[in-house]
């Protein structure tokens, strides 16, 4: 048992490289678990820095100083930003607030139609079973709303905290832009000067998930402004707050799209009926989907991420749970890497260093 053991930790972790990566690793798992919601503010300007640093780098393909494209950059975030506070949250507010206020005459109606279940279906449901199931919705209906009401009310004290995010993250999202390289430069200064193996998981996984963050970010936007033209285009009831979710749930593989079907279905059900607008519905829905999966991730995702559909979804539960939004919307990149860290480790490390100049000098000497 100990001559197994033995080879094992030989095999993974005879190279000190491999040490190093571990702890780096372990240190960075840690740190998010115990002080995500303290460096969420850092998180969030990393994030918004990797989204705006593609404008940066144009901007310095046409030979534009490199503090002119930083500050007109960081002009183009604060005006979106502002759009978003001055054009759309109100929007999204007054929908929402309809929503709500909507909710009882849904739920009233959804009775009606299932009171008839048992005329039309004596065989299959009983009345009895009817009246068990409205029950026990309307207390978990009851629940729901109690907590929403003392969520808003226990979390008032965030509101000021999310004033001082706005302040705090377009300063860092502006020296992130400003000073990238310089604080790229300062971490690697506390590695090994030789370092083939971290040096070739950082060069997939910088390009990767630069990728991602950026075409993800693009594809919410499309999918939930194309979903707000046909929502308005049929006069559809919230169609801000619904394209708002349909945009992100592309975040989500797989389940987001089934997830979002609910509330676009339910609202169009209770506007229209069973009748040809809430069938052009599901159809232009559909289409939607079947284009955002088709056409639009391939041209945005250039490096396609090769992930079996099980190992998506598992990284989006795991990930999720130990991270809430952040750890789902990073869940493909840091499934990627977990799976360039197991391909690499320890077949990488042989590879790496066989191409390392001075171990090549050695060998041949």
């Amino acid at each position: 048992m100990f001559k197994i053991l033995r080879r094992w930790i030989d095999r993974y972790f005879s190279d000190e490289e491999a040490v190093l990566l571990l702890v780096l690793l372990t240190a960075g798992l840690a740190i998010v678990l115990t002080l995500g919601s303290v460096l969420a503010p850092m998180i969030a300007s990393v994030i918004i820095a990797f989204l705006m640093q593609g404008m940066v780098l144009r901007l310095d393909q046409w030979r534009v100083p490199h503090w002119l494209s930083v500050i007109i950059t960081f002009l183009v975030l604060i005006a979106g930003v502002a759009a978003i506070m001055l054009v759309l949250l109100p929007i999204i507010w007054q929908q929402s607030t309809r929503f709500f206020a909507e909710v009882p005459r849904m739920v009233r109606e959804w009775q009606d139609l299932m009171l008839l279940l048992p005329e039309r279906y004596p065989n299959l449901i009983s009345e009895a079973q009817v009246e068990q199931m409205m029950s026990v919705t309307s207390t978990e209906l009851g629940y729901l709303g109690q907590h929403i009401v003392s969520f808003s009310v226990s979390n008032l004290p965030v509101l000021a905290t999310v004033l001082v995010y706005f302040v705090l993250v377009p300063i860092l999202v502006f020296f992130f832009l400003k000073d990238s390289q310089r604080i790229v430069a300062w971490f690697s200064g506390f590695l090994p000067e030789r370092r083939p193996l971290m040096s070739k998981i950082w060069q997939e996984m910088n390009q990767q998930i630069a990728n991602y963050v950026r075409g993800k970010a693009i594809e919410i936007v499309i999918v939930g402004v194309v979903s707000y033209a046909v929502f308005m285009f049929m006069g559809l009831n919230y169609s801000a707050l619904l394209a708002i979710g349909v945009g992100l749930s592309v975040l989500i593989p797989y389940i987001g799209a089934a997830v979002a079907t609910i509330p676009v279905a339910m609202v169009g059900f209770f506007q229209w009926g069973w009748g040809s607008e809430f069938v052009y519905l599901l159809v232009f829905y559909g289409l939607i989907q079947a284009l955002d999966g088709n056409v639009l991730v391939p041209l945005l995702f250039s490096e396609a991420v090769n992930l079996h559909p099980v190992a998506i979804i598992l990284a989006v539960l795991v990930f999720g749970g130990l991270w809430g939004f952040w750890g789902v919307f990073f869940a493909i990149p840091l499934a990627t890497l977990v799976k360039a860290i197991l391909y690499a480790w320890p077949i990488g490390i042989k590879e790496a260093h066989s191409h390392d100049p001075e171990n090549v000098g050695q060998s041949e000497a």
